[in-house]
C-alpha cells in the first residue's frame, strides 16, 4: 500500500486512477492537484481527492507514488514544477498518450530524478473529459503499456507494474519509440481521420442535413472524434512524424481502393474489402502481447 498519492491532474485518467487505488485499497491518502481551482475542488467534493492542493509540488510533497495526467504538452513543465519534492521512495508515472516527447520532456524536467520516473500509457478513456466522468472500472482488464528507460530504476518498473496489476490492468513493456510507431497507426491516425471526416461532412452546404440522416456507420466512426481537442492537438503534434507517416500509408490504400471503384472491377473491390474484414472480424483487445 502506498502512503501518499499526489495527483497532477484531476481529470477523467487521473481522477479514475485515484478512484482505482481507493477501490483496491492501495492508498491511504490522495493528495491533488489541477492547474484549474475549480477542478481540484470538485475532485474533492467527488470524493476523487481527499486533499486539495495549490501546487504541483504542494500535491507531491509526502507522496510516495505520483501520477502526472496532463496534457502532453505541459509536462515538462510539470516535471520542473515536482522535480525538488522527489525522493528515493518516489514513484512517479504519467498516462500520456506519446511516450518519446514526455520522456524527454522528464529528461530536461527531472534531471539527475529521472530514475523515479516510469513511462505509463494506459489503454483505456471515454469519449468525455472531466472529474465527475471519472470512474475506478476504466482500467480494468485494460492494457497499460510501461515504456522504461535505461535510466528508469528496476524497482520503479516492478512498483509501477504491482500498481496497473493491483487496479486490474494487463501490462505491456514496450520501447518509447515502438509504442509511438504502433499508435502512431491504431490511435492516433483513426483520431486524425475522425476529426477530418466530421470537419468535411460540417463543412458542405448540406452537412446538417446529412447528420439528420446518420445512423449507426457515422456514430460508430466519428465516435473519438468527440475526444479532449486540448489533449489531441498535444498529441498529435509530438508524435507528428510516425502519424504523417501511417497517413501517407492510408492514403495510399484509399487510393488503390478508389482506383478500384474507378475502374468498376467488382471482384477486386469485393476482394478488398472482404480482406480488410477478415482482420476486423479476427481482431480481439489486448489479445497479443503487443498493445491494440
Amino acid at each position: 500500500m502506498f502512503e501518499q498519492l499526489g495527483l497532477i491532474g484531476c481529470g477523467l485518467m487521473g481522477g479514475s486512477f485515484a478512484l482505482a487505488l481507493k477501490r483496491a485499497k492501495l492508498v491511504k491518502r490522495v493528495v491533488g492537484y489541477s492547474k484549474s481551482p475549480s477542478t481540484t475542488e470538485r475532485a474533492r467534493q467527488l470524493g476523487v481527492i481527499d486533499v486539495a492542493a495549490p501546487s504541483a509540488l504542494l500535491a507531491m510533497s509526502g507522496a510516495d507514488l505520483v501520477l502526472i495526467a496532463v496534457p502532453v504538452g505541459a509536462s515538462e513543465q510539470t516535471f520542473k514544477a515536482i522535480r525538488h519534492g522527489i525522493t528515493d521512495q518516489t514513484l512517479v508515472m504519467d498516462v500520456g498518450s506519446t511516450k518519446g516527447d514526455v520522456i524527454e520532456a522528464a529528461r530536461r524536467g527531472l534531471q539527475d530524478q529521472i530514475g523515479a520516473f516510469v513511462p505509463a500509457h494506459p489503454i483505456a478513456g471515454k469519449e468525455v473529459a472531466g472529474v465527475e466522468h471519472a470512474d475506478a472500472a476504466l482500467y480494468a482488464g485494460r492494457q497499460v503499456v510501461l515504456t522504461p528507460i535505461k535510466a528508469t530504476l528496476r524497482s520503479n518498473v516492478q512498483r509501477a507494474t504491482q500498481v496497473w496489476t493491483g487496479i486490474g490492468a494487463k501490462v505491456v513493456t514496450m520501447t518509447p519509440e515502438a509504442h509511438d510507431s504502433a499508435f502512431a497507426a491504431v490511435s492516433h491516425l483513426p483520431h486524425l481521420l475522425a476529426f477530418a471526416f466530421t470537419n468535411a461532412i460540417a463543412a458542405n452546404p448540406q452537412g446538417g442535413r446529412f447528420l439528420e440522416l446518420a445512423g449507426p456507420g457515422f456514430r460508430d466512426f466519428t465516435r473519438i472524434a468527440a475526444g479532449d481537442p486540448t489533449m489531441w492537438r498535444d498529441v498529435l503534434l509530438a508524435n507528428r512524424d510516425q502519424v504523417l507517416l501511417q497517413s501517407r500509408a492510408f492514403r495510399d490504400a484509399l487510393a488503390e481502393l478508389e482506383a478500384l471503384m474507378s475502374a468498376g472491377n467488382a471482384q477486386a473491390l469485393e476482394d478488398a474489402i472482404a480482406a480488410a474484414s477478415r482482420v476486423r472480424a479476427q481482431w480481439q483487445p489486448g489479445a497479443a502481447a503487443s498493445p491494440d
